[in-house]
């Protein structure tokens, strides 16, 4: 396993420098900061991708705000995804709260559609969307991402909190795997 996760960052191809993704969070920051500047807004960071992105992004929120975490996911470290699998729900509550949910990307959209439809069960006032990376896909999605700050094209990919089968969250840019 240690070769293959070797190899595949050792042949990966660089699709956003740190740079590019620096400038997108600085944008995102900046269509967020006046509309929830007076909302007093819950941050969820969508784990565990969300976290890095999350991280990132609240050093430039300017207003007032708090955070939590939520975690569901599809993937559970593999490259495909399977049912939503939840595995943890904010201590938070989420009643009459405008929530920002903050994920690393938008792919298929099933599993930030199911933690926003959450979010709303649980009574938010108002619920937004914050993905580092929009994945262009040909079918449609069944939620649109509120802030986006890169597009990426169909293939899969891997840094800035995404993962490949666990590892590499932590690269300082946004890589493809190549083949």
């Amino acid at each position: 396993m240690e070769n293959e996760i070797e190899t595949i960052r050792a042949t990966a191809e660089l699709l956003h420098s740190k740079a590019e993704i620096e400038t997108a969070l600085d944008l995102m920051a900046q269509q967020i900061n006046p509309l929830l500047a007076d909302r007093n807004p819950l941050v969820l960071a969508v784990m565990n991708g969300g976290l890095v992105v999350a991280g990132q992004l609240l050093t430039r929120l300017t207003m007032p705000l708090t955070l939590d975490v939520i975690n569901a996911s599809r993937y559970q470290n593999k490259t495909i995804g399977t049912d939503v699998e939840w595995i943890t729900k904010p201590r938070t509550s989420l009643k009459d709260r405008t929530i920002l949910l903050v994920d690393d990307i938008l792919d298929a959209g099933i599993t930030l559609a199911s933690i926003y439809d959450y979010c709303i069960e649980q009574g938010a006032n108002s619920v937004y969307t914050a993905v580092l990376l929009d994945k262009k896909l040909s079918q449609s999605k069944p939620i649109t991402a509120d802030f986006i700050g890169l597009p990426v094209q169909d293939r899969y990919v891997f840094g800035y909190g995404m993962d490949y089968k666990g590892y590499w969250r932590n690269a300082d840019g946004i890589y493809a795997c190549v083949g």
